[in-house]
Formats: structure tokens, sequence, C-alpha cells
């Protein structure tokens, strides 16, 4: 998160968002630089348009989520369906 965050400081001062000027940021801020990291971000911020991308802010998070993404709610369906089933086996013991 803190290649993200050091963008958008980058961008939020009017500074490019480059190689350079990101990998001086991390550092300052004593973060240990990994160059792929660095140039992967670079390359996906060079097509988006950051001001568009913060004014779209949470829509934009849930329609970049990958669909059939585990919900919160999903997953509690699912630890209980869980317990539903490890309780059933348990009482198959009492008769078998």
């Amino acid at each position: 998160m803190e290649y993200v965050y050091a963008a958008m400081l980058l961008h939020s001062t009017k500074k490019p968002v480059n190689e350079e000027n990101l990998k001086k940021l991390l550092t300052s801020a004593g973060v240990k630089i990994d160059e792929a990291r660095v140039r992967l971000l670079v390359a996906a911020l060079s097509e988006v348009n950051i001001d568009e991308a913060i004014k779209a802010g949470p829509a934009l998070a849930l329609a970049s989520a990958p669909a059939g993404a585990p919900t919160a709610e999903k997953k509690k369906e699912k630890k209980e369906e869980k317990k539903e089933e490890e309780a059933v086996a348990g009482l198959g013991a009492l008769f078998g």
C-alpha cells in the first residue's frame, strides 16, 4: 500500500509519478524499494487519470473487484455450513 500512497502523494503535490520520484519518496520514508513493484505501478498509472479515479472512489473499487469475490456474508455462510456438517457427522458416530 505504501507504493500507492506514495504515488497519490506525488500526484497531490503536482509532481510527476515516475520511477525516480517514487523511489526518492519511498526511500525518504524508510521503505525498502522493490524495483519491479515500482516499475509496475508507474506503468499501470500511466494509463489512469488519477483525478477521475479518486472522484470515482468506492464505485471504482467495487467495479474493479473480481466477480464472485467472497464477501463477508458469503464467508459467514460457509462457516455456518461447515459447523452444521460437523454436527451432523458427530451425530452419525452415535448410530454407527
